[in-house]
């Protein structure tokens, strides 16, 4: 493809992508495809030659298209909001169209650059000191793995230098709420802990971990011989947005000497909002923070920002520096390379850049009032209705629904929670998400995408209504 070819094929992709979001509140939210439809349509075998534009764009249309569970709608309310707001797309793109990659410094020394800039901006405008540094990681998964590994070596005296975990005299235990993320699990397992030195520490009624049971699971531990390393402590927990009492665990953790590490991957972006920061309060005293901008704050995915607050030992822990990749002014300039787990990496900095700028931090506040807003006029909706129930605290955007006719309960009720759930999302008015909430399935409703205004949420109770009236 030339430049002129590109151009022309540019301009019709981005006209594209501008009729689709202003068209994509008339779509069925989630996907009507069955197993196999779109598979079964693409050929089996890539083209000998190059294919017309415009055959590739048909089958945009009349294939990809229909097979899609549009996020940018405005009755998505299913998982998190992931908004990808038009000027950071606009920045992605031109991040690819660059097509840089940030080796070290010297490779593009201006992505690195920007990224300390935006990553700086994000830390004051979530309430952060100065004490910390940022860098961005694809996703809070990768983020919550390296601040692991911090923890780990940490704990070892840089063990990964000799004899690695396979040297120790002693197991190391991870400690984490229930409620946390699955990516915690998976972190620790990679990390080399092993499940058996996962500890999960009970939690109160408003499934928030209760620090003197923190305190007691680590004295066990450390009186049985067992070397208490990190405590993954979450600010808004996936299933209920939950918030772990971030200033007493941390008092706990500094008293113990182990890690902690703060998962807020969608909470985070409510952090721009001081009248939410009261749900992190203590977060200064904690070892590292995660927060998703790709969730809620309308950064195109990926783009997770990792915040420490020593950031010479996460160097010490992820530095590499091959001789071909060095340069006369490695010592006054960051090499991102040495703050995460890949060698190279993309201009992720462009699409946040972009986002702030075009917005505006009022801007972003501003959005995020109306959804904290919204989600507290569905939750008063569902409590004065007779039959329907908000299971868990709504600090944030996220409500815990049940409808419970008179009569059901246990499976039974789980059967009609599903059941109209499921009908709900398969008619293409609204998708939710249904989960589970202490053994049983409820339905989480998110509100958050970023064409959602409250007469969409006011048709998305109508629509639920219905459809539990009908299962």
């Amino acid at each position: 493809m030339t430049p002129e070819e590109f151009r022309a094929a540019g301009h019709r992709i981005v006209d594209w992508i501008a009729d689709y979001r202003a068209r994509v509140g008339t779509l069925p939210v989630m996907a009507q495809t069955a197993p196999g439809d779109c598979k079964v349509r693409l050929s089996p075998q890539p083209p000998e030659t190059g294919e017309p534009f415009e055959r590739i764009m048909c089958d945009l249309d009349d294939i990809v298209l229909p097979g899609l569970t549009h996020w940018q709608h405005p009755s998505f309310f299913g998982y998190f909001p992931s908004n990808a707001s038009l000027s950071s797309v606009l920045g992605d793109y031109v991040s690819t169209g660059l097509g840089v990659l940030g080796l070290s410094w010297q490779s593009s020394p201006a992505l690195t650059e920007v990224e300390e800039v935006v990553t700086d901006w994000m830390r004051g405008m979530v309430g952060l000191s100065q004490s910390w540094s940022g860098v961005i990681q694809d996703t809070a998964s990768t983020s919550t793995l390296v601040a692991l590994l911090c923890a780990r070596e940490r704990s070892t005296a840089y063990a990964l230098a000799h004899g690695g975990l396979q040297a120790e005299p002693a197991p190391f235990a991870v400690y984490v709420s229930a409620h946390s993320h699955s990516s915690v699990d998976k972190a620790a397992l990679l990390a080399g802990f092993g499940r058996d030195n996962i500890r999960l520490v009970p939690h109160d009624n408003a499934r928030a971990m209760r620090p003197e049971a923190l305190d007691a699971a680590i004295a066990r531990d450390a009186a049985a011989g067992i070397r208490p390393c990190a405590v993954v402590a979450t600010t808004g927990t996936t299933t209920s947005t939950a918030l772990d009492p971030i200033g007493p665990i941390a008092r706990v953790a500094n008293r113990h000497g182990t890690w902690l590490h703060v998962d807020a991957a969608m909470a985070g972006s409510a952090m721009i909002l001081p009248e939410c920061r009261w749900m992190w309060d203590g977060v200064e005293r904690a070892d590292s923070v995660v927060l998703n901008v790709h969730k809620w704050l309308g950064a195109a995915f990926d783009c997770s920002l990792y915040y420490v607050r020593d950031a010479e030992h996460l160097v010490r822990v992820m530095s590499t520096n091959p001789s071909y990749l060095q340069s006369g002014v490695d010592g006054r300039v960051k090499n991102f390379r040495d703050w995460g787990l890949p060698l190279g990496r993309r201009f992720r900095a462009l699409k946040l850049w972009f986002l702030i700028r075009e917005q505006g931090v009022s801007g972003l506040q501003t959005r995020l009032r109306r959804d904290i807003a919204n989600a507290a006029w569905l939750a008063d909706q569902v409590r004065s209705t007779p039959g329907w129930r908000v299971l868990a605290p709504v600090p944030l955007q996220t409500i815990c629904v049940l409808h419970s006719p008179d009569g059901l309960e246990g499976d039974d009720l789980d059967r009609h929670t599903q059941a109209w759930a499921n009908g709900l999302n398969r008619s293409g008015a609204a998708y939710v998400t249904p989960a589970l909430l202490d053994g049983r399935w409820m339905v989480r409703v998110s509100v958050g995408a970023e064409t959602t205004e409250r007469p969409h949420v006011a048709a998305l109770w109508d629509a639920m209504q219905a459809a539990a009236s009908s299962h």
